[in-house]
């Protein structure tokens, strides 16, 4: 469950780099390596123990006017990122 009034941080279990090889973020762990999609990345970068769920989504909106409103899809993420243990709310 996202909480949106606290900052999301990423699990210590985890590490968030660019691997160049792959051309995209990853996330490190123990047992090996999740690679992200280009928007997984980019709210993963954000995910940084400061940015509330809010700063997320406007940081983004305003990183891509295209893209439209990416609540919802920044929701969806941050649920299944919480669900996978990829990040926790404290």
């Amino acid at each position: 469950m996202i909480n949106q009034s606290v900052p999301p941080s990423l699990n210590a279990m985890f590490r968030l780099q660019w691997e160049q090889a792959q051309d995209c973020y990853v996330l490190l762990f123990p047992e090996g390596m999740v690679k992200l999609n280009g928007s997984a990345g980019e709210i993963m970068q954000l995910v940084d123990g400061q940015n509330k769920i809010a700063d997320i989504i406007n940081i983004l909106n305003k990183k891509f006017p295209d893209a439209g409103d990416l609540t919802d899809d920044v929701h969806e993420f941050l649920i299944a990122a919480y669900d996978k243990k990829w990040l926790y709310y404290e």
